[in-house]
């Protein structure tokens, strides 16, 4: 799964009626403040054509929203309906899906990258704070109380945006951080010993990677995290921290949570796509059609060939 940058999400929100900001993005994205903006939701949702979608995806960028309405949102495998009102808050590790339920949407969200809080007292990585843990929630349902506390915050934010004040990108950032921490007090995480929340936070995003890079939808696609060396470099440890992490979490090592997936996803991919075996083997990461199938034949117990004969019977 491809991560949608913050060019794309202005691209598909904003269509055709701004051709000019593709130009704006490609100058401005990397500087030193950042990218930050605020949207209002009822403006936007009248202004729409059809319903807007937020699809299934993981996006290169921080998100909070205000909402008002009913709304669906979906992610790492629980699914969750904002009745009245709520406040979500999206990092660039977690994949999510939100869908309105209804007309009557109202409130506001913010989109910023990494960078913008690099200028902050937090320094360049937000990950450490509750809110964007992997332990965390990621909607909470509040009270109209609670709404239009929030609702104060954005549109402090709003007019501060639009103002010509020299430091007002510092401003924002105070600005933010104070929506940031009336979220993490809507539900308190307690304080654990550190080194089980490292090795937890350490497994959540050993599976939200592995898990990232699926399901394969086309012969294009292909894993590009295949052993353990490969995620625990993505997640900047050692690869016998990793597995040892995963070893008294799971019970299993880093290699047989690997190839217990891909696996898995082979046997999806043999059941449901026309693709012939050597296709289905690269997309999978192997050079080999013999690996494959000695991979496939050693966990099955039966060649690529007769697994897939034996759907047919």
């Amino acid at each position: 799964m491809s991560a949608i940058a913050i060019q794309d999400f202005y691209k598909d929100l904003l269509k055709d009626a701004c051709p000019e900001i593709t130009n704006f993005l490609n100058e401005n994205i990397g500087k030193e403040i950042g990218n930050f903006n605020i949207f209002d939701i009822g403006e936007m949702y009248k202004s729409a054509k059809q319903r807007p979608k937020m699809p299934y995806n993981r996006r290169a960028y921080y998100k909070v929203s205000l909402i008002r309405g009913r709304n669906k949102v979906e992610y790492a495998g629980k699914t969750l309906e904002v009745k009245k009102f709520g406040v979500l808050f999206a990092s660039p590790k977690v994949p999510y899906y939100y869908t309105p339920l209804d007309e009557d949407q109202a409130g506001y969200f913010c989109v910023f990258t990494p960078d913008f809080m690099s200028k902050s007292n937090i320094g360049t990585d937000i990950d450490y704070l509750p809110i964007f843990s992997a332990e965390s929630d990621f909607v909470f349902e509040i009270s109209e109380k609670e709404y239009e506390a929030a609702r104060a915050i954005f549109q402090r934010m709003q007019v501060e945006l639009s103002s010509d004040y020299t430091f007002k990108y510092d401003l924002l950032r105070n600005q933010l951080m104070e929506l940031i921490h009336f979220g993490q007090k809507l539900k308190p995480i307690p304080v654990s010993d550190t080194t089980k929340t490292a090795a937890s936070r350490t497994s959540a995003i050993f599976i939200e990677l592995l898990e990232s890079q699926f399901p394969l939808e086309n012969l294009q696609q292909s894993l590009q995290l295949k052993v353990p060396v490969d995620y625990a470099n993505a997640l900047g440890v050692h690869v016998n921290h990793l597995n040892r992490v995963l070893k008294e979490s799971t019970g299993r090592t880093t290699g047989e949570i690997i190839r217990g997936r891909i696996f898995q996803e082979a046997k999806t991919l043999l059941n449901q796509t026309h693709w012939n075996i050597s296709e289905i083997a690269f997309t999978l990461g192997f050079d080999e059609l013999s690996s494959f199938s000695h991979f496939f034949k050693k966990l099955s117990g039966v060649s690529p060939n007769v697994y897939r004969s034996n759907l047919l019977v």
